[in-house]
């Protein structure tokens, strides 16, 4: 049976400084110029300091605030072009030993309907989402010993080996409990893509309030050490994530930047990901939030974090309304989630009304419950190309091989014919006929802009994808 080592190495590092982060954050003032100088910096695809950082947040005035969002704009362009990344999550299980004030699944919350999917239900759970169209994956696991690294790569391989049609997951990310190395070595040989693990919050004495004594969560230094053991097991793609309304965001920002830089400093690789989600409703919480985000501190925040980490991708998620979701798009997001549901086995299931939500079923609302298809169509009318892309991880262009591309902007050469194709298996195969219209116009406006000869290998491969092949990329 599989036994934990929750001990932590010598050179475990506290290298989240609370006093000197939030010296920073009282001492925030609007410096025009040096506003302008680090956001030069940052288009040079240079990332940013902690200092340098705090500078932007430092920037209050309208239009100061504005010249951060066109840079973040153009930043956005330059390294990622205008596609958007698709993916849905899948919960396998809510049971959960934690009981962390905020969560639908903590383990005191008595009401909560406790499920973990057999291996049949995660089967039709997977074929309801490759019958969407869906191509990548993020598993998410109660923390719970039911949930241990076996168990975790048996539900990968499972994910992977399910097809329906000429549906197949291509990328299967996780979210999931910290492990030890042992663990991380386990699921690796699995085949996972980025294993996520959000902080929560960087700031010890808020970690604390909201996560109780007794628990594996409490366990600050555990968790913020946890990327250190997957890079000794060999995994290097991993997401930082900050659950946003916790804590100040100006702290949290800094210390996420910290963390990123920790990380590439210690071992030549920054975080593939960073997930900035808002403190949502669920079941059984009356929650007053001194530290609520307000829509306008979470675009500064998009906006600071692209231009600080110009790297690293970035994740927004369906906790946020739709409006919202649209107007932040050109801040710097590059991966999204369409059709979420949040009940273990609510893929497969049918609800009276599109978008309906049971909260005692699941982790906490959902803001954008729309279709994957609604927002495929919109995104496409906002000029931008929906992408299933996975091959930079099957062609293992992660890690620090991912850097070396990203970091300059040459990944652009790869994202933009690889998101034509997997756009165009998305409108061969899924689309309504309204999306499939939006669709082949804006792969036509995208082709022509490509090299000539790279146009010429896309149309060859595009009349390949229309006449039946799938799963062609560079």
């Amino acid at each position: 049976m599989y036994q934990m080592d929750t001990r932590l190495p010598a050179d475990a590092t506290d290298f989240i400084d609370d006093a000197k982060l939030e010296a920073m954050v009282a001492g925030l003032r609007e410096d025009p110029e040096a506003v302008r100088r680090v956001i030069a910096k940052s288009l040079r695809k240079e990332a940013l300091t902690v200092e340098e950082t705090a500078t932007l947040l430092g920037a209050e005035s309208p239009e100061l605030v504005e010249e951060i969002f066109e840079a973040a704009r153009t930043l956005k362009r330059e390294v990622y072009g205008n596609r958007i990344v698709f993916f849905a999550p899948l919960y396998v299980g809510n049971f959960c030993t934690n009981d962390c004030k905020y969560c639908g699944f903590r383990r005191s919350l008595t009401s909560a309907v406790r499920h973990t999917l057999s291996d049949e239900e995660l089967t039709r759970e997977v074929e309801a989402l490759e019958d969407l169209g869906h191509k990548r994956l993020i598993l998410v696991y109660g923390e719970s010993p039911k949930y241990d690294p076996d168990f975790i790569a048996h539900t990968t391989r499972l994910v992977y080996a399910t097809k329906k049609g000429r549906g197949e997951i291509r990328r299967v990310n996780i979210n999931a409990a910290p492990l030890d190395e042992a663990g991380f070595r386990t699921v690796k040989a699995a085949g996972i893509g980025t294993y996520q693990i959000f902080q929560e919050t960087y700031h010890k004495r808020t970690y604390a309030q909201w996560h109780p004594a007794g628990t594996q969560k409490a366990d600050y230094m555990w968790r913020l050490n946890a990327f250190d053991r997957a890079f000794r097991a060999g995994i290097d793609d991993m997401g930082l994530g900050v659950l946003f309304g916790l804590y100040d965001w100006r702290f949290e920002v800094l210390a996420m930047v910290t963390h990123a830089r920790y990380l590439q400093a210690k071992f030549g690789v920054g975080p593939h990901t960073l997930s900035f989600p808002r403190i949502k409703p669920a079941e059984g919480l009356a929650l007053n939030l001194e530290y609520q985000v307000t829509d306008a501190q979470y675009k500064r925040l998009v906006a600071i974090l692209r231009l600080a980490v110009p790297y690293t991708g970035l994740i927004m998620t369906a906790r946020e309304p739709a409006a919202l979701r649209r107007e932040v798009l050109a801040f710097g997001v590059s991966q999204i989630d369409a059709g979420t549901k949040l009940e273990i086995g609510g893929y497969n299931q049918k609800r009276s009304r599109e978008g309906e939500q049971t909260l005692n079923r699941e982790q906490f609302q959902v803001g954008d419950t729309r279709s994957l298809d609604a927002v495929i169509g919109e995104i496409l009318e906002g000029g931008y190309i929906p992408s299933f892309c996975t091959s930079c991880y099957r062609l293992g262009r992660t890690g620090e091989h991912f850097m070396e591309y990203a970091i300059p902007g040459f990944i652009g050469k790869f994202c933009t014919p690889n998101a034509i194709m997997t756009l165009a298996e998305y409108l061969e195969d899924y689309a309504s006929p309204e999306t499939k219209a939006k669709g082949l116009a804006v792969i036509e406006r995208e082709a022509a802009r490509l090299d000539p000869k790279l146009r010429e290998e896309v149309g060859r491969r595009l009349a390949r994808i229309h006449a039946g092949e799938r799963d062609l990329y560079f």
